[in-house]
């Protein structure tokens, strides 16, 4: 027997006009890049969702509340731990003498395409270059050069919450490549090396207790080849992640710096025999970049997705207006806000807005849970939630309301995290060969293939999978013995994590 076709209702010329009109809105307000052409995507995010502006020098970005509020948030969670482990904050100048900044060779060939001089004070040339600040080793530590005598003065543990400044570059991505962008700039000198590598375990936990707790960032933590560690480190660690076009970004970072720089810039004391030392030091660092990294990760098609930890406003509540009742769902509203207080909740009263216009725009900006209430709400004495990051809605108590937006919050984090781990483990491949890497590459992701220690073979590899560079070493997956170097064909050293990054 045939099925009863049920006729939809047809639509009234209002309908109509109030589906037309909010389908402009959305178009107006919303994104309309798809975040497979992540640049543009990604620049209308920025844009958009009220976060960044272009600034009349290139490369250098204006950070708008809404994305400044998220690196207040960062800073105060690495602050106090930092503190918490006995760093303390200071702050140096950002113009470094060309002299002090010549001291150190490896560094200075480092850095030198990147540095900008200041060379003129109005109509008056200066006797000597100053380099503005790329990294402040060269203005630090002069300072620890004459602060630190003894075993006593050790150890001294200074970090620095500023801007530096790096030119050389051609793309610049809002967030993730700046010429100008603030991090902190932590500076470590210790008596001796096993007391300096303990604190990377200490700065690796930091980082990580950060970007996993607030950022909902599953990160791989591993060491870079000799080719692309810090100029003048001993060795560089770094957080990575990947985006979904399979490109890597760079996270938070430590440097086991040795006694490279003490040399350099004269850094001895008295141990407790008498005799003179080089002291040993770290440097280490997290940056504005990885307010990018978690929007680039997290935020989709409709904008923003924040994790509720790091979000500045956790909470919207949307009244739905129709001139019945509009008092008293406006004064349920105000209520629910009071009590949420904890959750810094925005209350969208405004009346010149459709309730549809006022849901694109926060979803756009990522607030993590939306309350809609409205006149038939409120006659069962309800609210609904409506999650930012699935989008599911769930009717709610009113007497039930505080709880559940905690516990819905804390689910949207855990899911958040888990949906990043996912993803990253899936932009990873492994291989054995030269073309097995091409393929790997080519799909978009991140392979994992035996390399010699050669910087000669990463250069190789990079002009052979037309940018794919060395990431960092892969500790979770060694050699089984017999493994050969991809380029060259002689054992391998490591295998090492392979892709393109920004």
């Amino acid at each position: 027997m045939a099925k009863k076709e049920v006729k939809k209702p047809e639509k009234t010329e209002k309908m109509e006009k109030k589906e037309r009109s909010e389908k402009q809105e959305k178009h107006e307000l919303g994104l309309t890049a798809d975040k497979d052409d992540f640049s543009e995507w990604f620049t209308q995010l920025m844009l958009k969702a009220d976060l960044a502006d272009y600034s009349d020098v290139s490369g250098c970005m204006v950070f708008k509340p809404g994305s400044y509020s998220i690196w207040e948030k960062i800073v105060q969670e690495c602050d106090v731990r930092f503190k918490k482990s006995g760093i303390k904050n200071a702050y140096f100048p950002m113009f470094i003498p060309e002299k002090l900044l010549s001291r150190e060779k490896e560094h200075v060939e480092g850095f030198s395409p990147e540095v900008a001089w200041v060379t003129q004070t109005g109509e008056t040339k200066l006797s000597e270059r100053l380099a503005v600040r790329p990294t402040s080793e060269a203005i630090m530590y002069p300072s620890y050069s004459k602060w630190i005598r003894s075993w006593r003065d050790l150890p001294l543990r200074l970090n620095q919450w500023n801007n530096v400044i790096r030119w050389e570059f051609k793309h610049p991505v809002p967030f993730l490549r700046t010429r100008e962008f603030l991090w902190n700039e932590g500076h470590s000198a210790f008596a001796t090396e096993k007391e300096a590598l303990s604190e990377g375990e200490i700065l690796h936990k930091i980082y990580k207790e950060v970007c996993e707790d607030y950022l909902a960032l599953y990160g791989m933590y591993g060491r870079k080849t000799e080719k692309e560690k810090f100029a003048g480190a001993i060795s560089t660690e770094k957080f990575h992640y990947v985006l979904a076009n399979g490109k890597a970004l760079e996270g938070p970072a430590f440097h086991f710096d040795g006694q490279n720089f003490a040399k350099a810039y004269d850094i001895k004391f008295l141990d407790s025999n008498g005799e003179k030392q080089f002291v040993w030091q770290n440097t280490y660092a997290i940056s504005t970049r990885m307010i990018g990294v978690m929007l680039a990760i997290h935020s989709d098609a409709k904008g923003l997705v924040l994790p509720p930890r790091i979000a500045p406003n956790k909470v919207v509540i949307v009244p739905i207006l129709s001139n019945k009742d509009d008092s008293a769902v406006m004064k349920e509203a105000e209520k629910i806000t009071l009590s949420l207080s904890e959750f810094e909740p925005i209350l969208d009263n405004r009346v010149e807005c459709t309730a549809g216009f006022k849901f694109n725009e926060w979803e756009l900006k990522g607030i993590p849970l939306r309350i809609e209430i409205g006149p038939r709400d409120l006659e069962k004495r309800e609210v609904v939630l409506v999650r930012r990051d699935n989008g599911k809605k769930e009717p709610v108590k009113f007497a039930d309301v505080k709880k559940q937006v905690f516990l819905v919050l804390e689910e949207i984090q855990k899911e958040l995290y888990k949906k990043s781990e996912k993803a990253f483990r899936e932009k990873v491949e492994k291989g054995n060969t030269l073309n097995d890497l091409k393929r790997i590459i080519e799909s978009k992701k991140l392979g994992i293939v035996p390399l010699c220690n050669k910087a000669a073979c990463e250069d190789a590899m990079k002009a052979e999978t037309k940018g794919a560079k060395a990431l960092f070493i892969a500790e979770n997956e060694k050699l089984k013995g017999g493994e050969r170097c991809i380029i060259c064909g002689i054992p391998a050293a490591y295998n090492i994590y392979a892709g393109k990054s920004y």
